[in-house]
């Protein structure tokens, strides 16, 4: 499947020469189907929000490589779709196709920031950088979520089981494990090794005949899969979680991979045991506040709440708009 200047090659150990060409002949490429819906939710010439929906990859990796977000961004590029996507409203702009700033967890729903020039990317970076070393600074280390900063997210999660207190801080330290069918390891809850992280945790309502709380997460850190693994730390895992268990550890430690699945999955081997970008669980990235890069404004983004992750209360508004709005037009 390998060549060089035209020739196979099958020596691993093989030296390329300089001007050499080398080329991969792919296997079959069969990727698993996933969403691909992006609803804008605020644009101006330097940035640009979607709400992404769960079961879409932001980043091309393991058994995605095509169907992602940055893939589909960079295809409507090419495609010159006249959407607003990656169009400046400002003659004079430089065009560019919009790169996200953050990943958000395939099966994680809700806004995905994404940056249209090299000076919006360049600071957002800084802005997501600036909080997690925040936490890291125990000067700091108990500072209230709430102050002032340059970027707040805050999530709807479903944890799985009734949490009793209205608030709980969670500050412990995230790591990295080794963990088979993952490449760069696994993200758990470690203290020994782990770097600091702080999530906010305030409960919405308790469901108690289901056994499970919604809650409200707001990170100040960006530390990956964190809220997955701050409930799991606590005893409420994420409800449908099929990764992360009680403790912020995976399930299964000894993680196996399938066997004849490469041609299927383009040479990827599909993990049997559970991996980060499975789905099932319910997260989702609700509101954000900004300071733009650029300007001189804050900016406030809202992603619209999956019915699961909604009160009570908040249902019952909706389902009145809708009649309302169906009466209307009758």
């Amino acid at each position: 499947m390998i060549t060089v200047d035209g020739e196979v090659v099958k020596d691993p150990h093989t030296i390329l020469r300089a001007g050499s060409e080398l080329m991969y002949h792919r296997l079959p490429w069969k990727e698993p189907d996933a969403p691909y819906l992006l609803e804008i939710l605020y644009e101006d010439d330097d940035l640009v929000a979607f709400n992404k929906p769960s079961g879409l990859q932001v980043l091309p990796g393991g058994l995605f490589q095509q169907r992602t977000v940055l893939t589909q961004l960079q295809w409507r590029e090419c495609q010159g779709i006249s959407t607003s996507l990656g169009l400046s409203t400002n003659p004079g702009a430089q065009q560019q196709h919009p790169v996200p700033v953050h990943r958000l967890g395939r099966g994680t729903s809700g806004i995905l920031l994404c940056a249209k020039s090299k000076l919006a990317k360049s600071r957002l970076a800084a802005y997501f950088a600036e909080g997690t070393s925040v936490v890291g600074d125990n000067r700091k280390s108990n500072m209230d979520l709430g102050g002032v900063r340059r970027i707040s997210k805050v999530y709807r999660a479903l944890a799985s089981g009734i949490i009793d207190k209205d608030e709980v801080i969670i500050k412990q330290p995230i790591g990295i494990m080794r963990y088979q069918g993952v490449a760069n390891g696994l993200y758990v809850a470690s203290s020994s090794v782990g770097k600091p992280a702080l999530s906010k945790v305030d409960v919405l309502e308790r469901d108690i005949p289901g056994n499970c709380t919604l809650v409200q997460v707001e990170i100040q850190s960006g530390r990956p899969h964190q809220i997955r693994i701050h409930l799991s730390f606590i005893g409420h895992p994420l409800l449908g979680d099929p990764l992360y268990v009680t403790g912020g550890h995976p399930k299964c430690f000894n993680s196996e991979s399938g066997e004849n699945d490469f041609a299927q999955d383009g040479g990827y081997q599909r993990p049997i045991n559970p991996v980060p970008g499975d789905c099932g669980y319910y997260l989702h990235a609700h509101h954000l506040v900004l300071h733009h890069p650029t300007m001189k404004k804050v900016i406030e983004i809202i992603a619209p709440l999956p019915h699961v992750l909604q009160t009570q209360k908040e249902a019952s508004q909706e389902h009145c708009a809708q009649i309302t709005g169906v009466a209307s037009v009758s």
